[in-house]
């Protein structure tokens, strides 16, 4: 039976749809990702527009770092506030049903019969298993069945806000070391092949821990990365001309 099916049953029971929760355990792994695909190609952008501009590694680093700082903080910032959104959603739901099983014990002994009768289980073995859980523990039972959270595993904002920090800056340190080691004549090549291996690299990273094919995933990062340095090469160049 899908989601949906599932969702149509509660609802004709007159229980609230079944969310499906995240994985808290895996929060960092994804904000870790993410920040680190933001930092390749932001910082990629930025370092490739100015190389475009000038050949002085003046101008490239100050723009590269400042990126880099302003990037890590944004970054920081959202990660925190959404995953804070989040865990103040899943405590408020929590507290509700904390309130349903002090008020209504009945009737969501009810309810967590129909979600597993929902899964596949017979009348008889779903009765059972719900007065089982329940008399084990009740609101951890209720909250992994109908929210899909573990009450003991919230997700941590300060945590997913420091993974997504940190790696932005791994990432954006890759492009902005590439483009000022070689020589001028080679800055931009270099940091173009480092920035599309990086990319393909973290994008396979995100595929396998949302267990997807990596082809796809990866094929996108590759086309946004390249289109964002191609993008702001030539900006770079035109203003580079212009001012010159």
């Amino acid at each position: 039976m899908t989601s949906d099916e599932t969702a149509s049953r509660a609802s004709e029971h007159g229980h609230e749809p079944h969310a499906t929760g995240l994985n808290s355990r895996l929060n960092w792994l994804r904000a870790g990702v993410l920040g680190a695909n933001d930092g390749i190609v932001s910082t990629a952008g930025i370092v490739v527009g100015v190389a475009a501009a000038t050949v002085e590694r003046g101008p490239i680093f100050t723009a590269g770092i400042a990126g880099l700082a302003a990037g890590a903080v944004s970054m920081a910032l959202g990660e925190y506030v959404s995953v804070s959104t989040q865990r103040d959603t899943e405590a408020a739901m929590l507290a509700q049903e904390k309130w349903e099983l002090e008020h209504q014990p009945d009737a969501e002994l009810a309810e967590l019969v129909d979600i597993y009768e929902s899964k596949g289980m017979t009348t008889e073995t779903a009765e059972r298993a719900a007065t089982e859980m329940s008399e084990k523990d009740a609101f951890a039972a209720h909250a992994e069945a109908e929210l899909g959270i573990d009450p003991d595993d919230l997700s941590s904002p300060w945590q997913a806000a420091f993974s997504s920090a940190v790696s932005f800056t791994v990432g954006a340190l890759l492009p902005l070391i590439a483009i000022l080691i070689p020589p001028p004549t080679w800055r931009i090549p270099v940091a173009v092949v480092a920035v599309l291996v990086a990319l393909a690299l973290t994008g396979a990273l995100g595929a396998y821990l949302g267990r997807s094919s990596p082809w796809r995933p990866t094929l996108r990062m590759l086309i946004g990365g390249g289109i964002a340095m191609a993008v702001t090469y030539g900006i770079g160049s035109l203003v580079g001309t212009a001012v010159g």
